[in-house]
């Protein structure tokens, strides 16, 4: 899926990218280059349009090269994936730019005040992946109007989403992390700044302004699925180097042999459940080409699929890990650095709240 030499030169510069905690100049010439950043972006604004299962499986290959690297451009894709929702017009003249990134967060955490001609936003937002390089920021907003907030017909807060440009915003360089560290999810805000109504814009199949089919898929199995997959990549990435450390090793003692058979073990177990996933992605996402929606059942297999290989992967490197030596534990090693990421995305709240 991705060439050789490709995977080649975005993996010899990982080291120095989580030592910086920034993705290199040569891995983001790359990335704007394939236009990873724009995955679901269509064909017609500059974007590959790549279906959710090629998407994916796009993504697992990135993080299994490297953690940071797949979860950047993954969560950098999920967010100009919001072209979707915004007026073709404007995103139309902003995709014209090769090196356009988006990022932001899913966080309620801002307020909207309603205006003649948009709104007056202000807010802070945490964890905004590949923030140095984003050129645009979109954020949650609750919305306000005549000083009270405006709630929906069961009298819960009305919100919508919003996108800003890097002038508008603050960035807080406050990402310090274990791992994930070249991912420079930093957090950013706004003070009362102006934003016109057509920037503003919601996540829903029934608020799509483009065609595709990725448009109407339900965001919540979209983001994670996409989440998965970056767990998926890098338990990968975790066994590829495993074996290599493995053949290494000199003699076959009793505790390299159970070595080896717990590694097939669990490798053979993450095919299976890597497998499932994607026969319950294809399956949802042949349902809404065919159908133009996805039954509620099928949903939740997606979900329960998403979960049940993100916390398979975490396990499976947790419980490896220990036989690896405390080699594996120097800092700058691939072992270590993978260890590091896998359990800092671990974190993220999407794929551990049970549903």
């Amino acid at each position: 899926m991705i060439n050789q030499h490709i995977a080649a030169a975005l993996a010899a510069p990982a080291k120095e990218a989580d030592a910086q905690a920034l993705l290199t100049q040569a891995q983001l010439d790359i990335i704007c280059r394939e236009k990873w950043f724009r995955l679901f972006v269509p064909v017609s604004q500059n974007g590959l349009g790549l279906s959710l299962p090629d998407g994916l499986r796009m993504e697992e290959a990135l993080a299994k090269i490297d953690g940071s690297l797949g979860w950047t451009i993954t969560l950098c894709s999920g967010a100009t994936q919001f072209t979707g929702y915004l007026p073709p017009a404007l995103t139309g003249e902003i995709f014209k730019n090769d090196r356009v990134c988006f990022g932001g967060s899913g966080a309620l955490s801002g307020i909207a005040r309603e205006t003649k001609d948009g709104y007056i936003v202000s807010g802070a937002w945490k964890y905004a992946t590949g923030a140095p390089y984003c050129t645009h920021f979109t954020a949650n907003c609750n919305i306000e109007k005549d000083g009270q907030l405006v709630t929906g017909a069961q009298g819960i807060p009305v919100y919508r989403s919003f996108l800003f440009t890097r002038e508008e915003v603050l960035v807080h360089n406050d990402w310090d992390t274990m791992g994930l560290r070249a991912t420079a999810s930093e957090s950013f805000s706004v003070s009362g700044i102006e934003v016109p109504a057509e920037r503003s814009f919601m996540i829903h199949p029934a608020a799509a302004t483009l065609p595709g089919a990725i448009y109407r898929y339900p965001f919540l199995q979209f983001a994670e699925t996409t989440l998965a997959v970056n767990t998926l990549g890098m338990a990968l990435h975790f066994l590829e180097e495993l074996e290599q450390l493995v053949q290494q090793k000199s003699g076959k003692t009793a505790a390299l042999l159970l070595m080896l058979q717990k590694t097939q073990q669990a490798s053979q177990h993450l095919q299976k459940l890597r497998s499932r996933f994607y026969t319950a992605v294809d399956d949802s996402w042949n349902c809404i080409l065919k159908h133009g929606a996805v039954s509620e059942s099928l949903l939740q297999r997606v979900s329960g699929q998403s979960r049940l290989l993100a916390q398979f992967s975490r396990k499976l490197v947790a419980d490896l890990y220990p036989g690896c030596g405390v080699a594996a534990t120097q800092n700058g090693t691939v072992l270590n650095r993978i260890f590091r990421d896998i359990f800092t995305a671990s974190q993220h709240a999407l794929l551990n709240t049970p549903r």
